[in-house]
């Protein structure tokens, strides 16, 4: 719902660090394109929750991307898929329920604001792939793990959802569209510098505990000549060769966590995110160095994902530091409440 390299020698250093998914009154809705997402405006969520509250009884419409039909379960055990699917089994229970809350809050607030169907699938609100948030049956779990997996974590997930049962996120009385990332590199984004929208529960927050994650630091390695040929190849305009790389591209602007906000090729000024996708970039936290002597560019990048909203890997560092899952959720979502979500029969 995600490592390692330097150079000390090099006529160009480039460190470039560059973004990675409502107001009170309006209700904004992402949507994702891989680790990114765009919102967009809705009705009044007041008067999404009263027409949703004729409607919402429980269960949820899920287009599943694989076999493009339509599934209608109930919300908990959805939740239970979605947590096993995003989320690591091996994780502490604390951050498996921080995790669960997430998802039920994500679900039920998607389940409220697109009752005829998403745009992007109309057949129902929800998905079972990353454009929503990521489902899996336990017969598709079990297919993905190794042997054993059910019988080891499919109780703990079941704990983490059950005992959070209707727990939802709510700001100033209004369900939130909580995101969620991998693994943030030590601080988490604010959703004005990603999405350009001003969201109060989004703020950039200080994530700790996130070393051990598996793509804390990652690199990609290629010549200085394919390096140059994709920079051309997108911006056919830009006068780029490997010996003027350094006149060429300059750092803009950065956010308030050290990303890359804007950059500028050649003079012109683009999108820090346009290089993680060119690059197909882990995050858009990332170094860029250049070794004129062996011709080897590294763009080295810290964490996983967009940056913004709860880190799963530091959800995980917190919940082993002590912290349960309320400490977690109210740190990553600033100024929330966890509350009950009533159900009309």
């Amino acid at each position: 719902m995600k490592k390692i390299g330097i150079y000390t020698i090099g006529i160009l250093l480039l460190i470039i660090i560059i973004p990675s998914i409502i107001v009170s009154t309006l209700n904004l809705t992402p949507k994702e394109d891989g680790e990114g997402k765009i919102f967009t405006k809705e009705k009044d969520q007041d008067q999404e929750i009263e027409e949703g509250k004729n409607i919402f009884n429980g269960y949820i419409k899920v287009y599943d991307t694989r076999n493009q039909q339509v599934i209608q379960m109930e919300l908990e055990e959805y939740v239970k898929g979605v947590v096993a699917a995003e989320m690591p089994g091996e994780f502490h229970i604390e951050a498996l329920k921080a995790q669960a809350v997430a998802s039920r809050t994500y679900a039920i607030s998607r389940s409220l604001n697109y009752q005829e169907g998403h745009p992007d699938h109309i057949e129902a609100p929800l998905c079972t792939g990353i454009h929503c948030q990521a489902y899996l049956t336990l017969e598709e779990l079990n297919a993905i793990h190794a042997k054993g997996w059910e019988e080891k974590y499919w109780s703990k997930i079941e704990e983490a959802v059950n005992s959070t049962k209707g727990l939802v996120l709510y700001h100033n009385d209004e369900i939130i569209e909580p995101l969620y990332h991998s693994t943030s590199g030590g601080m988490t984004e604010d959703a004005l510098d990603v999405f350009a929208v001003d969201l109060p529960y989004l703020k950039a927050v200080e994530s700790p505990f996130e070393e051990d994650a598996p793509r804390f630091r990652s690199v990609v390695t290629m010549t200085g000549d394919e390096f140059v040929d994709k920079l051309r190849r997108k911006y056919p305009g830009a006068n780029i060769t490997k010996e003027n790389l350094s006149d060429k591209i300059k750092l803009v602007e950065r956010t308030k966590s050290g990303r890359i906000k804007k950059l500028a090729i050649d003079g012109t000024v683009i999108n820090g995110r346009e290089i993680r996708e060119l690059f197909e970039l882990n995050s858009t936290n990332f170094t860029i160095t250049y070794n004129p002597k062996t011709n080897i560019v590294d763009i080295e990048t810290i964490g996983y994902g967009h940056g913004v909203g709860m880190s799963q890997w530091g959800a995980n560092g917190m919940a082993k530091n002590d912290k349960n899952y309320q400490e977690i959720l109210k740190h990553y979502y600033t100024g929330v409440e966890i509350k009950q979500w009533t159900i009309d029969d």
